[in-house]
């Protein structure tokens, strides 16, 4: 049986990267939502794929007023959660995950941009992100979210102590980009290099550190996604039928 995945794309070159390949391998047929370009959300758009992956993006949870489109992505996201349908954000998608779970997201005022290692707590260490033990993840940021009622904890780094969690075994939710393709880092350096030049960082750092880790991490990467994917599916094979639970209370948001 042929499942069907929705990747949620704000910018078009932080794309499902090697999670594409894993999603396929696992029989999921892939498909994109532009949502910047897509009317707004109904509530209920996002319940009927099989497994959705909500990417990240140069915007903040917090940023409604100036990009409208947030809101109802966020209100769809919590509804799918909700739900308990298999989902994985990334970066400003854990964010709204998180925020959608009532947990606050807030501005930092500082940057974690480039290659460094994660420190996994013991509940990831026993978590599908074990393979990410001691291997540098792209981290690309400044906000940062607090963990949700009732989700685990799973990795941190010295700046930012809330870098992954899980929710059941249907949702994760990751600060950092293990999806990169190393291979193609250079349209993230175009892409972003006001906030690079804005942060005082060297693309040509980033690129040297890209080619040193990225084979490593790419490796690590797609045993992580393929032990998430796995799991997800098996939430799906035994799930009962599709029903809301309660949303939780909205968080105030951070400017």
């Amino acid at each position: 049986m042929t499942r069907r995945a929705l990747a949620v794309r704000h910018v078009p070159f932080e794309d499902l990267g090697l999670a594409a390949g894993v999603l396929e391998a696992h029989g999921y047929e892939v498909s994109y939502l532009d949502t910047p370009l897509a009317p707004p959300l109904a509530p209920e758009a996002l319940l009927s794929p099989d497994l959705v992956v909500v990417l990240g993006g140069p915007v903040g949870v917090g940023d409604t007023d100036r990009y409208p489109f947030l809101a109802a992505e966020r209100t769809a996201i919590g509804a799918r959660l909700r739900a308990r349908r298999p989902t994985l954000g990334i970066c400003l998608g854990a964010q709204l995950m998180a925020h959608a779970l009532g947990a606050e997201v807030a501005a930092t005022g500082r940057h974690e941009i480039g290659y460094a290692p994660l420190t996994l707590t013991d509940a990831g260490r026993e978590s599908v992100l074990a393979s990410l033990d001691g291997v540098p993840v792209l981290h690309w940021h400044g906000d940062q979210f607090t963990i949700p009622p009732g989700a685990a904890r799973l990795a941190e780094t010295p700046g930012f102590p809330r870098q992954a969690f899980s929710y059941g075994s249907h949702a994760l939710g990751l600060q950092f980009h293990l999806e990169a393709d190393h291979t193609r880092i250079e349209a993230w350096l175009v892409g972003h290099a006001h906030e690079l030049a804005a942060a005082g960082i060297d693309p040509r750092r980033v690129r040297a550190d890209a080619a040193r880790h990225g084979p490593t991490l790419a490796d690590a990467a797609t045993r992580v996604l393929d032990a998430w994917v796995a799991q997800a599916t098996a939430s799906l094979d035994a799930s009962a039928p599709l029903r809301l639970a309660p949303a939780p209370p909205a968080p105030e948001e951070s400017a």
